[in-house]
């Protein structure tokens, strides 16, 4: 299985990155193909912009390229200001663009261009899980990412882990988040 995980942190030394990290391991491990983008690390320009022309740049062709081959693609990125960093959103809104990765039809309706791939969102947040729950964020974080990205464009969810408190915990609390993704990442993917 072809996996692309898009990567969203700007700290190589993060627990974000002990997640990528974990990921890759555990499918590469399955002799899974692994493709990472870090945004960061690729220095990935976030701002759409309007040229007039209605053309890809070369930097969104590279990415559709290793979109259209992924037949899963897994996010990882950190909650900040209850959403996606910067960086991801301007990602999404360059890359998974109208006749790429959705478009409409002549009845009205939304042909969904990525169906047949399977996607996986994995979050940290520094409030307390518990918090975000109580208040309904983590269902409107699953709402306006898995749904509002993946689901929109038929990549279907296999999960979204959320976990809170990320930066008051213990590291073995760490460890056994990402065991955790461990166990989640070698069950959804044989």
């Amino acid at each position: 299985m072809n996996h692309l995980v898009v990567y969203a942190h700007p700290n190589p030394e993060s627990f974000n990155h002990a997640i990528l990290e974990t990921v890759v391991e555990s499918l590469q491990g399955k002799g899974h193909e692994v493709t990472v983008r870090d945004l960061y690390a690729i220095g990935l320009d976030p701002v759409l912009r309007f040229d007039g022309k209605g053309e890809a740049s070369q930097e969104v062709i590279t990415e559709q390229e290793l979109i259209s081959k992924a037949d899963a693609i897994t996010f990882i990125y950190p909650i900040w200001w209850t959403g996606m960093p910067a960086i991801l959103k301007g990602y999404i809104d360059r890359v998974y663009s109208y006749g790429f990765a959705y478009q409409y039809n002549a009845e009205g309706g939304i042909d969904k261009l990525l169906s047949g791939k399977k996607g996986l969102i994995i979050n940290t947040h520094g409030t307390p899980k518990e918090i975000y729950d109580s208040i309904g964020m983590t269902e409107a974080l699953i709402k306006t990412a898995t749904t509002g990205v993946f689901e929109f464009c038929g990549i279907e969810s296999v999960g979204h882990l959320t976990f809170g408190s990320v930066p008051s915990v213990d590291d073995t609390a760490r460890k056994e988040m990402l065991e955790e993704i461990r166990k989640k990442v070698n069950s959804l993917f044989e």
